[in-house]
């Protein structure tokens, strides 16, 4: 179904890292993702690049995605590495080839690309032995921090969908305003 995207103008407020690591730490991301120096990754819904410069280190291409060309921007500004690539894209029309990313994540943004055509595009770019992460706001959570309840989703809604796709749920985690899922390929 998908929603609202982030605004825009207020960029700064995803750079805040007590805020953004209360509800996922980069130690916790990089553990889900497992990925190898040569992997190639995809940040889905990367923003400022916050979490993308956590992985970046980590691996050999990282592409930022995302539908905003501002986001872009405010990346550019604050400089990022040099593996990392910066991709204006909706997610339901990825310009990468099959089976052409070893990894893939999204951070906080699940629900506002989360659509059956963007599912089977997030399937047809994984490599064989690919990951899926998704950490997003949880449809049980109180609505104080990011969009309202009614525009998220549970962590067995997400679930559900992404194994009607084709992925296989490794690891699903529920916290109080959270959820985190790991999916591979079946």
């Amino acid at each position: 179904m998908g929603y609202h995207t982030f605004d825009a103008e207020r960029a700064d407020k995803l750079e805040v890292a007590g805020r953004r690591y209360r509800f996922v730490s980069a130690e916790e991301l990089l553990w889900a993702l497992s990925l190898s120096p040569d992997d190639t990754v995809a940040d889905l819904g990367s923003g400022t690049g916050f979490f993308t410069d956590d992985v970046a280190p980590h691996a050999d291409e990282v592409y930022a995605v995302d539908v905003q060309e501002e986001m872009h921007e405010y990346y550019r500004e604050k400089g990022l590495p040099e593996n990392v690539d910066l991709v204006t894209s909706d997610v339901s029309d990825l310009p990468f080839d099959d089976s052409g990313v070893d990894a893939a994540f999204s951070t906080m943004t699940y629900h506002e690309f989360a659509s059956d055509a963007a599912l089977a595009e997030i399937r047809r770019v994984l490599a064989a032995d690919g990951r899926l992460v998704v950490v997003d706001w949880a449809a049980t959570g109180t609505g104080e921090d990011g969009p309202p309840v009614d525009e998220r989703y549970s962590a067995d809604e997400a679930a559900d969908a992404l194994r009607e796709v084709g992925l296989a749920i490794e690891h699903e985690a529920v916290r109080p305003e959270t959820f985190l899922l790991i999916a591979t390929l079946k």
